[in-house]
């Protein structure tokens, strides 16, 4: 049975990253207390504890499917380990930002939960480089862990060497999605669409046909910078992209610059409504009701779909790579860590060996909209688009990972350049977007 905390500290904890704002993030990291203090992992273990203390998982996974799949997760878990409770900690909203905020001011105060979700890769730097979490190798991975992980998931489950995070799960972001007759009614072919730049003419077709071209939410930053990167991946390429996360903006001006604009020429066949939508749920209605053509989002989306049961997959909606992004498997994951002065830690480590297994992944992948980052989860639970997903990644050549998630930069920089699309949804002005992209590295 879940327990819900509610109250873990005793004090708001957003207040800090609220106040600061982006300056704030650096500022904090620069003051965390380090990890150098806390016990050694192997003092703390007991191969078999007379009791075990709960595991307080920090996320955000509060609603629709996501919700179902953390609960189908604990299921398992405590079916497994029915000596073990689970103390959900949840943190909703501002796309992982409020569980953010409420982690950071824990690990400041040295009282961090069990285990949190969080985006693995560069975003786990803030944690890494003030020695935070635990190394798991060995504890948790193993030679067979490793054997049965795809790579992308290995790598970025150690950004500075050591093993210190447990990837869950593996959404795709390059998706389109699309409602089939009105892209019958509009005359156009999804699969016929080879670039971005084609699928703005597309969205031409369209609107002369009375639908909307693109659903969209701009309300919030995040998915519009989400949107580019595919535009960016989709008209020039992986090597341009990864140049572009390795700070090299302006020797990428022109393919920046170009991808920009093509995303203002987007907006013009935007959702009227999309500057007062906070949430990409509701841009994607507009596939639902059959009053727009595409809509790009990560796999998550496809849920909103799946779950309305007047449409079907295939006949109703459907999807094609972002176009351009054919080969390509754009990443974002979520992940658990192990973070030091642990409240729990012999708890901890089996639910972190536990979330690592083919049951635990199949378990919460099928609900979450997402695939398992392990090699020998069997298709069979899965629906007919997650199984297309799952050959997808197999076919494969690039997976590029994901900016608007962390998975591609320092958190700093993230901020930077969330902060840069928060002001180019605003004024939709390429030459300062541009600029302050340029400066989200220096």
């Amino acid at each position: 049975m879940i327990r819900k905390n509610s109250n873990k500290t005793g004090r708001s904890r957003r207040t800090v990253l609220q106040a600061t704002g982006a300056v704030g993030l650096a500022a904090i990291a620069g003051c965390l207390s380090g990890g150098d203090d806390a016990e050694p992992l192997e003092n703390l273990l007991e191969e078999d504890p007379e009791e075990y203390q709960a595991v307080e998982v920090g996320h955000w996974w509060t609603a629709g499917g996501e919700e179902d799949a953390f609960e189908a997760l604990v299921e398992g878990f405590e079916a497994e380990y029915p000596d073990i409770e689970i103390d959900s900690s949840p943190s909703p909203g501002g796309a992982g930002s409020a569980l953010e905020a409420d982690i950071r001011n824990r690990v400041v105060d040295q009282n961090p939960p069990s285990t949190f979700q969080v985006w693995p890769g560069q975003a786990l730097t803030d944690y890494t480089e003030e020695d935070l979490l635990y190394d798991i190798d060995g504890n948790v991975w193993d030679d067979e862990m490793r054997e049965a992980y795809h790579d992308g998931p290995v790598d970025v489950s150690r950004p500075d060497g050591e093993f210190v995070a447990v990837p869950i799960n593996i959404h795709r972001l390059n998706n389109l999605f699309y409602n089939v007759d009105v892209v019958e009614d509009s005359g156009v072919d999804p699969e016929s669409i080879d670039s971005p730049s084609e699928l703005l003419e597309a969205m031409e077709a369209v609107n002369d046909a009375g639908y909307v071209g693109m659903a969209q939410q701009t309300a919030s930053a995040w998915s519009t910078l989400q949107l580019w990167a595919q535009v960016l991946l989709g008209e020039y390429g992986v090597d341009v992209y990864e140049s572009f996360i390795d700070g090299n903006v302006e020797e990428n001006e022109d393919e920046i610059r170009d991808s920009l604009t093509l995303v203002v020429d987007y907006s013009e066949y935007f959702n009227e409504d999309a500057s007062s939508m906070n949430d990409w749920d509701d841009a994607s209605n507009y596939i639902n009701s059959g009053e727009a053509a595409f809509f790009h989002q990560g796999d998550w989306a496809a849920g909103e779909y799946e779950a309305d049961d007047d449409l079907e997959y295939g006949a109703n909606w459907d999807h094609v790579a972002f176009p351009g992004t054919e080969e390509m498997y754009a990443l974002n994951m979520d992940s658990f860590v192990f973070p030091k002065h642990n409240p729990s830690p012999n708890a901890t480590l089996r639910f972190l060996q536990y979330a690592a297994t083919p049951e635990a992944q199949e378990r919460f992948n099928q609900h979450k909209g997402s695939i398992p980052p392990r090699t020998d989860v069997s298709d069979e639970a899965f629906t007919p688009f997650l199984q297309d997903q799952m050959a997808d990644f197999q076919e494969s050549t690039d997976q590029p990972p994901s900016i608007a998630h962390g998975l591609a930069v320092a958190p700093a920089t993230q901020t930077d350049i969330e902060g840069a699309f928060a002001n180019f949804i605003d004024n939709w002005d390429v030459d300062e977007t541009y600029d302050d992209l340029v400066n989200s590295f220096q």
